[in-house]
């Protein structure tokens, strides 16, 4: 029987060669935007698998008020070239994200009774999982 701890500090997001820090509860989702493949049934139980070749996924990133790379992330709107987007846990050997990201709004600003997190998301042009080990 394997047994492997899990540790949200060994989860290391870079985005343009910066790490960030200062991550809210949630930390870092991300999903691709469609299917890899779909299944298409003919009226005789014939089957065609379709490959879906759009590679495009989103990488959600949350971060406390006070990262001290929140600056950094809201420059990213100036960005007319897309960077790169990594997120890494080397015990769970994953890695998912791509070479092409690009910030895709803003995140919600919500201060009140307390500072909320904030949602950075990005759309990752060819978005990939891989496995490290």
């Amino acid at each position: 029987m394997a047994v492997t701890n899990y540790d949200a500090k060994d989860c290391i997001i870079t985005v343009d060669n910066t790490n960030i820090t200062g991550l809210g509860e949630d930390m870092v989702s991300g999903e691709k935007e469609e299917d890899i493949t779909e299944p298409s049934v003919g009226a005789q139980g014939d089957v065609v698998v379709n490959k879906i070749n759009n590679d495009i996924g989103v990488v959600t990133i949350v971060v406390q008020p006070t990262c001290p790379q929140k600056a950094f992330l809201l420059g990213l709107k100036n960005r007319k070239e897309p960077f790169p987007l990594w997120v890494t846990n080397t015990a769970l050997a994953e890695k998912f994200g791509g070479t092409k990201a690009m910030l895709k709004s803003y995140p919600e600003m919500s201060r009140g009774a307390s500072a909320e997190d904030m949602e950075f998301e990005f759309y990752v042009l060819d978005y990939d999982v891989k496995a490290t080990a």
